[in-house]
């Protein structure tokens, strides 16, 4: 192990490990991540922007997302890609795939597996050859029905520490909750009556990491998955990692020297490896998973998916445009991972202190008349709160706070154009390319919220529509993939380029972007109201002696005379350089 290594691992696990020999145990994470012919590079990668370029980009999917009834879910899903998206979308993101009791995969039984019903690792491997791969690590909680748990009931070594124990008569009132259903689950054990914490769901036992050797699991698991093909990491429900009782039991500080282990390590892998953190709460603290540019290289945006809505349900950009202003720039090394929609719902937490709780409310309203749910938390005085929307992203953008109204397609796809334009890379969920709307049979036979927007399409009755120009389906598709090719081409949208925010009133919500070489420039224009807006060409700072053009139309900009004329909901992406 090359020494600088050997210094900076021993030092991480002596300040997360104080009571372990630090030089033996940092050793021995060492062997678990590299075993056998695996060795570390001579020098760990050098902070830059080239893990990425602005031709990626992200499908978020869940394995059996196409299913047929005959054929592997996986086979369905990288024939889907290959057929549908290999000339778009560069990596794609397999929501957990492994065997499993509940929480559609995240409930983990065992993580050197695939789920039967989806596939084998063959067929996973095949699509990270096609596509850049990135996997779920839930190292959070595991299933109760996992074999691990089950050592644990019958206290069998090292299992009978693997997982975090409290007393119901400790004080847990601070403990920041996702959910609202009790902590604690009492269970029977070989060593006694034992309370297990259970931050997600009592089918999800929380592990036990003040105990180094589920670190030292995981970082065999991390190799495993990296072996067959992973390539981006999403390290799942992270910030509740680490518990101490009497405190919010959130972001404590052994969690973020965890993540900075798994970075430095992974830095110093033969193979580029991906560090992607979902951490779903507000703005500092999400951000705080950057580190010193030596924690995640990726955190998702999450405030973004309920600030786009808001500003296409209510007509103004106020709020986007403010917390755009105050967002810093991702240090070289690092980038947002931005979204509009996912598996899970629309994060509430991330739009606290953003989006003045009235107008939380109004959104939260509007929504549920175009058939969303809405999911709570509990609060430490027992009290439940809104934790998320539940709906699929096209039908929550069916209309305004005034109802619905004919303008979905141009309003839904707004909120993309927003987001792939933004600084960072962009990421689709599966039912937003495809304009999926909510499944209420999900909803009624799988008895949860989230079932909303996690429909299954038949593959035959899906390559139906996408046959057909004039389905909803087809024209958003088809489209979307039109701009993410646009997008592509674009040196000013790679990830890292500059972006200024622009000061265009409520109705545009406007940015713009310039390429690290400065060569190029594009000025993102973006109408969220359902009139006609214009804007005089001279309040843009178009460089004179340059031909303009909008990128999504083909039109011609003069950047002395005349007005930019936007229609209802109309995006352009304005530039020096037609590529």
């Amino acid at each position: 192990m090359p020494r600088k290594l050997r210094e900076r691992l021993t030092q991480l696990v002596a300040s997360i490990y104080p009571d372990a020999g630090a030089e033996e145990l940092a050793e021995s994470f060492a062997r678990s991540f590299w075993p056998g012919e695996h060795r570390p590079r001579r020098r760990g990668r050098v902070t830059g922007n080239t893990l990425w370029t602005q031709r990626d980009s992200y499908v978020i999917t869940y394995g059996n997302s196409i299913t047929d009834g005959e054929h592997k879910p996986l086979d369905l899903l990288r024939d889907f890609a290959s057929r549908y998206l290999s000339d778009t979308i560069r990596g794609i993101h397999i929501l957990p795939y492994f065997p499993f009791t509940s929480d559609d995969g995240f409930a983990v039984t065992d993580y050197f597996a695939v789920n039967s019903q989806l596939g084998a690792w063959e067929d996973i491997s095949r699509i990270a050859g096609e596509f850049k791969l990135m996997s779920d690590l839930v190292l959070n909680h595991c299933s109760s029905q996992s074999m691990w748990f089950s050592e644990y009931l019958q206290g069998h070594e090292p299992y009978d520490t693997f997982f975090f124990e409290a007393d119901p008569a400790d004080d847990l009132s601070q403990v920041v909750r996702p959910r609202a259903h009790p902590l604690l689950r009492e269970v029977e054990t070989a060593n006694g009556t034992r309370h297990v914490w259970c931050t997600f769901s009592h089918d999800q036992v929380d592990l036990n990491f003040a105990n180094p050797e589920v670190l030292r699991t995981f970082l065999q698991v991390l190799r495993f998955h990296i072996d067959r093909g992973v390539r981006t990491v999403r390290l799942d429900a992270v910030a509740f990692l680490w518990k101490e009782v009497g405190t919010p039991c959130i972001h404590l500080r052994q969690t973020h020297e965890i993540v900075r282990l798994m970075r430095l390590l992974v830095d110093y892998d033969a193979v580029p490896v991906v560090l992607i953190t979902e951490t779903n709460v507000p703005k500092a603290e999400n951000l705080s998973y950057f580190g010193n540019r030596n924690e995640a290289h990726v955190v998702y945006n999450f405030s973004l998916p309920p600030l786009i809505l808001h500003a296409l349900l209510t007509g103004s950009s106020q709020y986007l445009r403010t917390w755009q202003m105050a967002m810093p720039p991702a240090q070289l090394g690092c980038a947002y991972f931005n979204f509009t929609a996912s598996h899970d719902g629309i994060g509430l937490r991330p739009a606290e202190g953003l989006i003045p709780d009235q107008e939380i409310g109004q959104m939260i309203g509007t929504v549920e008349e175009f058939g969303g749910r809405v999911s709570m938390r509990r609060m430490p005085d027992g009290s439940e709160k809104p934790y998320e929307l539940n709906v699929s992203l096209f039908d929550a953008l069916k209309g305004t706070v005034r109802g619905k109204d004919e303008l979905n397609v141009p309003r839904f796809l707004c909120s993309q154009a927003i987001a792939m334009a933004l600084e960072g890379i962009p990421a689709f969920y599966i039912h937003s390319l495809l304009a999926t709307g909510n499944d209420y049979d999900g909803v009624e036979k799988l008895g949860y919220n989230r079932a909303i927007n996690r429909h299954r399409w038949d593959y035959a009755a899906l390559q139906e529509r996408l046959a057909d120009p004039e389905s909803t389906t087809a024209r958003v598709f088809e489209e979307l993939k039109r701009m993410i090719r646009i997008r592509a081409r674009q040196v000013a949208f790679h990830p890292n380029a500059t972006q200024f925010t622009l000061q265009l009133g409520d109705a545009i919500f406007g940015f713009w972007r310039q390429s690290i070489d400065r060569a190029q420039s594009i000025f993102i224009l973006a109408n969220v109201t359902d009139e006609e807006v214009a804007i005089p060409s001279v309040s843009l700072n178009l460089i004179d002696g340059h031909d303009w053009y909008d990128l999504l139309s083909g039109d011609q900009i003069d950047e002395h005379h005349g007005e930019i004329v936007l229609a209802p909901y109309q995006s352009r992406w304005i530039t020096n350089g037609r590529v």
